[in-house]
């Protein structure tokens, strides 16, 4: 292996497979989607090398012929997710396209509860997060805004997806906890704008609320991003 195809390189820039040693066994593809049943079963954790290698009825030392380390294995099963999508050509309205995405986004964050988290903390482009971008342009072909703006609209999209998904895995006990300190804290009297906050008008919106204003913040942060074509 060359320094270019170090562990510290993208994987997708790396062999498929140790060349030394016998034929190979498995794909990539195929010890990603073991991976992913794993994560979904029980939790990110729960993934390991050693693990995944005994699902496949192997040794860990026989794993890392084809995945090196277990961060590796963690971009193979971000990347993988990004196939779940149906990139459906552009209709002409290009925040509907946007926010149709995004909406396909939040399914696939619920369908695999871990990676709301990992997209957050781990950022991975791959194969697929390639071609997930490319289409994310394509809607936005012909809009006037800058090639920045773009792909800064696409980060934005997908971050506060991700932290919408998380939201909705909170525990749903944690808001009424806040809402009882709150309601203590304010009986002092020193925070007159939370005080409004939390008036009979204005109350603090509970998680499944808030979800359902997904698609009125997200075109707002779109259009204030990228201006109206």
């Amino acid at each position: 292996m060359t320094a270019a195809e170090g562990p510290s390189t993208s994987i997708w820039l790396r062999p498929e497979r140790s060349a030394v040693g016998r034929p190979a066994r498995w794909s990539r593809a195929e010890i990603t989607e073991v991976a992913l049943r794993v994560a979904d079963a029980e939790g990110l954790d729960a993934v390991s090398m050693r693990r995944v290698a005994a699902e496949l009825g192997t040794g860990a030392a026989s794993l890392y012929r084809y995945v090196e380390t277990r961060e590796d294995l963690l971009d193979l099963m971000t990347d993988a997710t990004g196939a779940e999508y149906e990139l459906a050509p552009p209709t002409g309205d290009w925040l509907g396209d946007l926010m149709a995405l995004g909406e396909q986004a939040r399914v696939i964050f619920r369908r695999h509860c871990w990676l709301a988290g990992l997209t957050m903390t781990r950022p991975v482009i791959g194969p697929n997060g390639t071609d997930l971008i490319e289409h994310f342009l394509a809607l936005l072909q012909g809009h006037p805004a800058g090639i920045e703006a773009k792909m800064e609209a696409f980060g934005m999209l997908n971050g506060i997806t991700a932290a919408f998904a998380l939201q909705e895995q909170a525990d749903p006990g944690l808001q009424a906890r806040n809402l009882a300190y709150l309601s203590h804290a304010l009986t002092a009297g020193r925070h007159p704008g939370l005080a409004a906050l939390l008036s009979p008008r204005a109350q603090l919106q509970p998680p499944e609320e808030l979800a359902g204003r997904y698609s009125d913040i997200i075109a707002r942060v779109l259009t204030a991003l990228l201006g109206a074509a």
